[in-house]
């Protein structure tokens, strides 16, 4: 064992929590800042905190916009499952070319840029009549998060024994019921940990809702943070203010599925 791999993770995890948490703090310290503290060259540290930022985001806008961002991360996710679930279980299960093509054809998509996919599907949900409404958000980030999810969630049916699924087959159980009966739950830690991934990416969800919501008043949180940018200038007490307060349902997501996160990673690198 190499000795120094003691002190030299240590140190990389120093670096790791400076590189990350000197950002997050000075975004904290300020939200607590009055537009005057921000660019004062006294107070980056000590200066008199004020609620001021917070009083003003906290409103009907905040709500509306919480609610959006909510609705479309559990309807991206819940889609993007219902259909990610069974396409990864027929690839782990299928031998042959058409798996290998399938995960070819998974990888192209996943790297197509999403800028790409703006404008057709503009002029898909015009058709359709769905802009400037949540179900054409929903579905473009569903269309652009399937791919992701299939390819994560193959290697956790991978694992899975056939000799359980052969078993349920002697007992007379078809191949739904198998899925269902038997897959799911062992691959369930696998389940979760997608569902909270694609939660988390869709939370966060910018270009498709300011092209497709028509109307600012439908903005979800992320396209609310970003109308405190304007031409007059940055409101930067209240930009911190409302970045801290949205990323707190991420961070209670993240802190109550912190455990299932670690081991279905774990499980799924097992091949």
């Amino acid at each position: 064992m190499n000795p120094k791999a003691g002190p030299v993770a240590t140190l990389v995890k120093v670096l790791l929590s400076l590189l990350y948490g000197v950002p997050l703090l000075w975004i904290v310290l300020t939200s607590f800042k009055s537009s005057a503290d921000v660019f004062g060259t006294q107070s980056s540290l000590l200066f008199h905190p004020t609620a001021q930022a917070y009083r003003e985001s906290l409103n009907a806008d905040l709500v509306h916009a919480l609610g959006q961002s909510a609705l479309i991360a559990v309807g991206t996710s819940a889609l993007t499952l219902v259909i990610g679930v069974p396409a990864a279980y027929g690839l782990a299960r299928t031998t042959g070319w058409l798996p290998t093509t399938g995960l070819g054809l998974l990888i192209v998509l996943q790297m197509m840029p999403q800028t790409a996919t703006v404008i057709p599907l503009f002029q898909v949900f015009g058709s359709w009549h769905i802009l400037d409404t949540t179900g054409a958000v929903v579905l473009s980030d569903s269309a652009l998060l399937i791919p992701f999810a299939t390819l994560l969630l193959r290697p956790f049916f991978r694992v899975v024994p056939p000799e359980l699924e052969e078993a349920a087959s002697i007992d007379g159980a078809g191949m739904l019921r198998t899925f269902w009966s038997v897959a799911l739950p062992v691959a369930r830690n696998g389940l979760f940990t997608v569902g909270t991934l694609i939660f988390l990416l869709a939370w966060g969800e910018f270009l498709y809702a300011v092209n497709f919501f028509l109307t600012p008043g439908h903005y979800p949180l992320s396209a609310l943070l970003a109308q405190q940018v304007s031409a007059f200038g940055i409101n930067w007490p209240g930009l911190m203010a409302l970045a801290v307060l949205t990323s707190i349902p991420i961070l209670v997501v993240f802190t109550s599925t912190y455990r299932l996160l670690r081991d279905g990673l774990t499980v799924g690198a097992v091949k």
